[in-house]
């Protein structure tokens, strides 16, 4: 239940004001003087210039600098998150998942909307979110941490599928950032906070200049430093502690007394929180008119993250030896807390020439984008390589902590061509006819770690890629389309689009999309579209091979597009493909307030998804697949470490999926005069994803008598369809007073729920359902403008501090499999660290 001064919050805001996005509340650069309620113009989703996204045939929002302003923690995913009913965000995600989180519209993958800077294509990050049941697992899509906030002029979100207008990825929807492109002026802020806990410390500071290149350019400069710290959450370690948190007595005494040792002593586990991360960007803008009908355009951004995140804690005797002469050897008497490391440099650039030629708009660009992520794993050991070479001497030996695991890159180089032109063709408004091409490669590599990395088992938490994971996979693309949009009679608009695209890897894909819009009065207007899309599985997701390695468990993460899962009966990914249906309205009914509505459904066919554990072994059963136990070996992978559990995942073609929505925004601005100005918004998101046909698994992997049938089981299933809230609602409330302004936003996330079991994969007899009612959850900014050209704010989000839920127990130990008593649920919407809070100030000039 929900508290009543939440409830009658909420009320007073959806009874009072309403809202077409929470969104453009302030336009950049040269739609600043553009009123809110729509009147912005936009780029995305149409060729037509000149359109406004309250005209839009689509559902467009538009996130503007002052909704951004309005966000404690200034980073685009939250932004997002926090402005869009319709984008959920990843709270936490396991091992290297952790470093590179992730965000998604209308319940679908990442993976699945397209992000664009300038109306260009965005590459994607290198680090593959694999993490089994998640929602966000085979994130493999544009980072946007790598992008900061004060270089956006605006955002514009198009909610709606339009693979026919972009090209693969965009089954979602698209998001397309513009930067800015002031010549003159700039902004300054420099932000600190931390989460209620008294952990997570953050601080960043950030620079955006403009500059004029003579009185025909620009050149518009972001530097940006961004620093988070660690947080932990949940309780003790149950394998070494009771659930009052005292050493248990039936361990080790040298564990036992390892454990006491600990410097985190008694919550040594830290695996449950944020990474710690620090992270430099520095983005470039820039535009020169060579001459009155020709412009060069560049723009681009370098990015350096190096961020550590913590694995479970491991036992005093987990690493021994015996020295040459016999005696028993513990290195790590206080056991130790191995850690995830990456390093990563992220790379994009832009350049081209548009113009005008006799009324033909003309853009001819290149792109080029490369992200690089070097992993380690430290503070950690390799048991097996300890004991060999201790082994070998007399006296104790050191031992190895830090291992370099290898590199992951991804690099895409893009050419693009659009030609756009308006023909009077005796209709109520010109034709306009557009058409282009795009060519891409498209390359992702994995160069092998050190030989300590890997060798027996590797490193504890995160061994090292192997040889046998190395290599280099690329593919080349090309693309042309079609786009007309017409007016046959007054307030009726039509837009069509082809295209045709063909890949090196799978073939050629065809696409289309008609959008339709009525205007009855300037007081009411319908909209609806119907397309099909496709997304190209990402070459992470066709090629990326690891391990990974738990307190006695080992699970190969198998890459599709190889010999050995072809040997288990698995074929080469193919492209998802989709059919979407949208229908709606927008409404003027009193000046000043707006009204959207639209309903959709995406069918999505061989949806790309990751397989559920597939079971080798199982300490309490035996051999589960003897295939699955001969494809670890041959992949090099020492099994005697697997006292729990030891199998296989895989990403496969495995589901078709039906999502169906309602998206809703309403938009009201009042003047109260002397008592100032509130505009208030209110969103709203209503989502379902079901099942509608799950693949069947191998036979060279199945086993009946074990219950491993099932290519999906019930943790992956909730994964997909009800681990993320199908309803969220967002309400906002700005009110601007003199120099003052409260900005009030209360965000309602629905039922969420997942099954779960002892192994983690919900699979067989015994799963508990771990559910997470309806809750909301308060944010509060207060700002004050001490100069026209300084302003501070102070603020929090989760201003109540409502805590995530927390995984019970069940004879005495989590029921997911976890090794933390009190363990937050971490696919709670809101995020598993409580409440924070903020100080920010901003300098223009």
């Amino acid at each position: 239940m929900l508290p009543l001064s939440r409830i009658a919050f909420t009320a007073l805001l959806a009874s009072t004001a309403i809202s077409t996005s929470a969104l453009a509340q302030e336009a950049p650069a040269e739609a600043e003087a553009a009123d809110s309620g729509g009147s912005d113009i936009i780029v995305t989703g149409t060729r037509v210039t000149g359109m406004r996204a309250a005209d839009s045939a689509a559902p467009v929002q538009v996130v503007g600098t002052q909704a951004m302003q309005n966000i404690g923690q200034q980073d685009l995913t939250q932004v997002l998150a926090q402005t869009l009913p319709s984008l959920n965000f990843q709270a936490f995600g396991g091992d290297t998942a952790n470093l590179t989180l992730t965000a998604a519209l209308r319940g679908l993958s990442p993976n699945d909307t397209l992000v664009l800077i300038n109306g260009k294509r965005r590459h994607f990050t290198a680090n593959l979110a694999v993490l089994g049941g998640s929602p966000y697992s085979g994130a493999a899509t544009t980072d946007l941490s790598f992008i900061p906030t004060n270089a956006i002029g605006r955002i514009e979100v198009l909610q709606d599928g339009a693979a026919a207008q972009y090209g693969s990825d965009a089954i979602a929807g698209v998001v397309n950032i513009i930067l800015k492109n002031q010549s003159s002026g700039g902004l300054f802020t420099v932000t600190g906070g931390q989460y209620y806990e008294g952990d997570g410390e953050t601080a960043s500071a950030a620079l955006n200049m403009g500059f004029a290149l003579g009185d025909r350019g620009y050149v518009n400069v972001t530097g940006e430093y961004k620093f988070h710290n660690y947080t932990q959450r949940g309780g003790c370690d149950r394998r070494y502690f009771t659930e009052g948190c005292e050493v248990r007595s039936d361990i080790n005494p040298i564990d036992a007394a390892g454990v006491k040792a600990n410097p985190f002593y008694p919550r040594v586990n830290n695996i449950l929180g944020d990474a710690r991360y620090s992270l430099y960007n520095v983005m470039v803008n820039a535009g020169y008119e060579l001459t009155d009908n020709v412009e060069a355009y560049a723009f681009g951004s370098y990015g350096n993250r190096t961020a550590f995140a913590y694995e479970n804690y491991r036992r005093a005797t987990r690493v021994s030896g015996v020295t040459s002469e016999g005696e028993k050897v513990y290195p790590l008497t206080a056991g130790f807390n191995p850690q995830e490391s990456l390093r990563e440099e992220d790379f994009s650039l832009t350049t081209g020439l548009k113009g005008d030629a006799s009324g033909w708009l003309w853009d001819l660009s290149l792109t080029y984008g490369r992200d690089s992520v070097a992993i380690s794993t430290v503070n950690s050991a390799n048991p097996a390589l300890y004991a060999q070479v201790q082994s070998q001497n007399p006296n104790p030996v050191s031992l190895q902590r830090d291992f370099y695991d290898g590199t992951l890159v991804n690099s895409e180089w893009a050419v693009e061509a659009g030609v756009t032109k308006d023909v009077e063709v005796g209709m109520a408004k010109p034709l306009t006819v557009a058409f282009g091409g795009q060519w891409r490669k498209d390359t992702y590599a994995i160069q092998s770690g050190e030989f300590a990395s890997y060798f027996a088992g590797g490193a504890q938490s995160y061994p090292g890629f192997a040889p046998t994971d190395a290599g280099a996979n690329s593919r080349t693309a090309w693309a042309g389309y079609v786009d007309l949009a017409l007016d046959p009679v007054e307030g009726l608009h039509l837009d069509l689009a082809g295209r045709y695209e063909h890949y090196s890897d799978f073939g050629k894909v065809w696409t289309g999309k008609a959008t339709a819009r009525y205007d009855f009065s300037p007081a009411i207007g319908i909209r609806g579209t119907v397309s099909n899309g496709f997304r190209a599985p990402t070459l992470a997701e066709s090629y990326y091979s690891s391990v990974n390695v738990g307190p006695g468990t080992i699970f190969g993460q198998f890459p599709p597009n190889s010999p050995a899962t072809a040997a288990l009966g698995f074929g080469n990914l193919q492209p998802e493909k989709s059919t979407n249906f949208s229908c709606g309205f927008v409404t003027h009914p009193l000046p000043g307030l707006q009204l959207t509505v639209d309903a959709y459904q995406i069918k999505l066919k061989n949806r790309i998804v990751p397989s559920a554990a597939i079971f080798g072994y199982d300490g309490s059963y035996g051999v589960v697949s003897q295939a699955v136990m001969d494809a670890l070996v041959a992949r090099g992978i020492d099994t005697t470490d697997a006292t729990s559990y030891a199998g296989i995942n895989i990403f496969t073609n495995g589901a078709d999926t039906r999502t169906r929505g309602v998206e809703a925004t309403l938009d009201y601005a009042s003047d109260f005069g002397d008592a100032g100005k509130v505009n208030w918004s209110l969103g709203f998101n209503y989502n379902e994803t079901k099942l509608l046909k799950i693949n069947p698994l191998p036979a060279a992997v199945t086993n009946a008598d074990y219950g491993q049938t099932n290519l999906l089981d019930l943790n992956s299933i909730d994964g997909l369809t009800r681990s993320t809230p199908r309803v969220k609602v967002i309400a906002n409330a700005l009110w601007t007073i003199g120099d003052f302004s409260i900005n009030l936003r209360e965000a309602i996330y629905g039922v969420t729920s997942q099954a779960t079991s002892f192994s983690g994969s919900g699979a067989g007899g015994g799963a508990t359902v771990l559910r997470i009612g309806t809750s909301a959850i308060t944010d509060l900014n207060v700002g004050y403008k001490i100069t026209p050209k300084i302003r501070f704010d102070v603020g929090a989000n989760n201003l109540f501090n409502k805590k995530a839920p927390t995984v019970p127990n069940t004879d005495g130990r989590p029921t997911n499999g976890g090794n933390i008593y009190g363990a937050p649920i971490t696919f709670t919407p809101w995020g598993i660290n409580g409440g924070y809070y903020y100080a920010r100030a901003t300098f223009t000039f």
